[in-house]
C-alpha cells in the first residue's frame, strides 16, 4: 500500500537570488527525498513558495526605489527558472500573495481568535523620529545581547541563531536612516504561545527519530519558557488583519508564512479539480516532512505545531523536521548583505546542474556545518563523476556496443557465474537496500556515498575481468563481465536518480530502456540480453582548472566589509 508523503519546504524571501547555501540546506534535500519516494511508488506532495511579505522584501524595495510588488514578481520569476535549471521537482511552488493564501490565513486567525488563543495587547516597538514611523524588526539592527554580534536584526541574530525582540538589541539603530529609535507602545494581537508549553514539551520529547540537532535545539528553546508573541506589525505590506480598526497593520510574516504549507496544499488540490484532495496529505496516516535550515527550526517545531494544536482540526503535526546546519563558502558564511555567495542563476549560466547536485549532496551539512570550495568542486567533478562513475558507464556501454553489435550480451547460465561476478551482483543488490534505508531516514550524505562506493566496485571488477582483452580469447567470459557491468550501471541509475536526475535519465536511455526512471520504480532493471541500445555519450564533462578559476572569479566577489 503506497504511503502518502507531504513534503513541506521553507519559503525563501523574494528579495534576492538563491545561493548555494539555500540549495544545500533546504531545497536539494527536499527534492532528493521527493524523488526517492516517487520512485518507491508513494504518493508525494511537495510544496513551497516564495515569501512575498517579509520585511526583507520592503527593505529591498526601499533601497532600490521600487514597490514591493515589483521586487517580489521579479524574484518569483527568477526562482522558478532556478528550480527548472536545478531540477527541483515541485508539485507546487507558489507564493504568499495569492488570494487562497490570504483566505487560509484569515480562517486560521479567526479560529484562534474565537478560541481565545489570540488576544489584543500593547507592546513597545522602536519608533523613528526621523522617518516618523514604527520600525519592523528587519528595519533595526544592533548588537546581540547573547553573543555580541554587531549586526543582529530585530527578530534574530544570524551569528548565534537566537530569536530576538527589537528591545533586546544593544546600540539599536534604524536601517533606513541610522538614527536611534525611541520605544513607543502600540496595540497588536498576540498568540498565546505559553498555553502550549507542556503539550509541546511532551510531543517533542517523544520524537526520538528526529535529528539530534533539531530535537535538542527545540527542547532547549522550551526550557527557556515560551512567551506570548505578537502576530501583527505596523506595516502596510502583507496580509491584512481580518478585524476592523487595524487597517494600518498587517499579520506578521513569522506567523503567516508557516500557514503557507496549508494554503499551498489547498491551492494544489484546487488545481487537481478536487478541492478536498489536500486532506489526504495533511490528515490521517500521511506523514509530513519539513525541510529548512537550522535558523528556521523553532518556526517548524514550536510555532507551526502550536498553531496546529490550537486549530484542533485533526491536521497532522510534523512527522519529521529535517533541518540542516549551514553550508559555508570558502571558509566564510554565505552572506547576502556582504555579497559573499555563489548565486544559482550565475552558476547555471556556466555549469551543468548534476555536478552541483552531486557535490552539495556529498558535503551536505546534515549534522554539522560544512564548506563549499571551488577546488573541491573541481576535484569531485573530474575524479569522481568523470573518472569514476562516468567512466564506468561510458567504457562498459561503449565497448559493449562495439563488441556486441549494439546489444546487451547474453551472460549465459547465471548459476555458473564465477565468484567475482556473483559478488558484484550481490553488492549491487545490497546497495539498493542500503541506500533505500538511508534515504528513508533522510541521511542523504551517507546515501550518496554508498551509491558511489558501488561505482568504485564496478570499476574494480571491470579492471580485474578486462573484457576488452578476454573478448579475443573467451567471448562468453567477456559477455558475462560486460553484462554484469550493465547490471551495476542499471542499479546506479536508480540509486543516483534522486541526487542526479538528468544524468540518471540519460543512463536509463543509454541502456535502451524506454519511458522514465520513475515509471520503472525503485528497482534494478536486469539487463535484457539482446536488447539494442544506442552508442552512449559522456555523462559528465571534465572541467579545466584555469577555465573554472576564471569563471569563479566572475561569479564570486570578495566579501564586503
Amino acid at each position: 500500500m503506497p504511503e502518502r508523503i507531504f513534503i513541506a519546504v521553507a519559503w525563501p524571501y523574494a528579495n534576492s537570488s538563491l545561493h548555494l547555501g539555500h540549495i544545500a540546506g533546504t531545497y536539494l534535500p527536499a527534492d532528493i527525498f521527493a524523488r526517492y519516494h516517487r520512485l518507491k511508488g508513494n504518493d508525494v506532495l511537495m510544496v513551497s513558495g516564495s515569501d512575498w511579505h517579509g520585511t526583507p522584501v520592503t527593505v529591498r524595495a526601499d533601497s532600490e526605489g521600487k514597490t514591493p510588488r515589483e521586487v517580489v514578481e521579479h524574484y518569483q520569476s527568477e526562482f522558478e527558472e532556478s528550480w527548472r535549471g536545478l531540477g527541483i521537482s515541485w508539485d507546487l511552488f507558489t507564493h504568499t500573495g495569492t488570494p487562497n493564501h490570504q483566505t487560509t490565513v484569515h480562517e486560521i486567525f479567526d479560529r484562534l481568535l474565537e478560541s481565545g488563543l489570540l488576544y489584543k495587547g500593547s507592546m513597545s516597538m522602536p519608533y523613528s523620529l526621523v522617518d516618523q514611523r514604527f520600525l519592523p524588526d528587519r528595519y533595526v539592527t544592533g548588537t546581540c545581547p547573547h553573543c555580541r554580534y554587531d549586526s543582529a536584526r530585530g527578530d534574530q541574530c544570524d551569528d548565534c541563531g537566537r530569536q530576538l525582540d527589537a528591545k533586546d538589541l544593544l546600540d539599536i539603530r534604524s536601517v533606513i536612516s541610522g538614527d536611534t529609535p525611541e520605544f513607543r507602545d502600540t496595540e497588536h494581537f498576540f498568540l498565546k504561545l505559553s498555553a502550549f508549553q507542556t503539550e509541546l514539551e511532551q510531543w517533542i520529547s517523544a520524537q526520538e527519530h528526529w535529528r539530534p540537532n533539531v530535537r535538542n535545539f527545540s527542547l532547549g528553546y522550551l526550557r527557556d519558557g515560551l512567551q506570548d508573541r505578537a502576530v501583527t506589525r505596523d506595516l502596510t505590506w502583507g496580509v491584512p488583519i481580518p478585524t476592523e480598526g487595524y487597517e494600518g497593520k498587517r499579520i506578521y510574516v513569522w506567523f503567516e508564512a508557516v500557514m503557507g504549507y496549508l494554503s499551498a496544499a489547498k491551492q494544489w488540490a484546487e488545481g487537481q479539480g478536487n478541492p478536498e484532495a489536500w486532506r489526504e496529505f495533511l490528515e490521517g496516516n500521511a506523514k509530513a516532512y519539513y525541510f529548512m535550515g537550522k535558523d528556521n527550526i523553532p518556526f517548524h517545531t514550536i510555532i507551526w505545531p502550536a498553531i496546529l494544536m490550537g486549530l484542533d482540526q485533526g491536521l497532522n503535526l510534523p512527522y519529521d523536521v529535517a533541518a540542516n546546519e549551514y553550508l559555508n563558502l570558502q571558509g566564510l558564511k554565505f552572506s547576502k548583505s556582504r555579497n559573499w555567495a555563489v548565486w544559482v542563476p550565475e552558476y547555471l549560466e556556466r555549469f551543468a546542474p548534476d555536478p552541483l547536485r552531486y557535490v552539495l549532496s556529498v558535503i551536505m551539512p546534515d549534522s554539522s556545518d560544512s564548506d563549499f570550495r571551488w577546488q573541491e568542486f573541481l576535484r569531485r567533478n573530474n575524479d569522481e563523476l568523470v573518472a569514476t562513475y562516468g567512466n564506468l558507464v561510458n567504457r562498459v556501454l561503449s565497448f559493449t556496443h562495439r563488441a556486441f553489435d549494439g546489444r546487451i550480451p547474453d551472460p549465459g547460465d547465471m548459476s555458473t557465474f564465477d565468484n567475482p561476478t556473483r559478488e558484484l551482483i550481490a553488492a549491487t543488490d545490497k546497495a539498493l537496500r542500503t541506500v533505500d534505508e538511508l534515504l528513508g531516514l533522510t541521511k542523504f550524505k551517507a546515501a550518496i556515498n554508498a551509491a558511489m562506493r558501488l561505482a568504485h566496485d564496478g570499476n574494480r571488477y571491470l579492471e580485474e575481468q578486462s573484457p576488452w582483452k578476454t573478448v579475443k580469447t573467451d567471448r562468453a567470459a567477456a559477455a558475462r563481465s560486460l553484462w554484469a557491468g550493465c547490471y551495476v550501471i542499471s542499479g546506479l541509475k536508480t540509486l543516483m536518480y534522486p541526487f542526479m536526475p538528468f544524468s540518471s535519465q540519460q543512463v536509463h536511455e543509454h541502456l535502451g530502456l524506454g519511458g522514465s526512471i520513475e515509471d520503472a520504480g525503485w528497482c534494478i532493471q536486469s539487463p535484457e540480453p539482446g536488447r539494442s541500445f544506442e552508442k552512449p555519450t559522456p555523462l559528465f564533462q571534465k572541467l579545466d582548472e584555469e577555465e573554472v578559476a576564471r569563471d569563479m572569479k566572475s561569479i564570486l566577489t570578495e566579501p564586503e566589509a
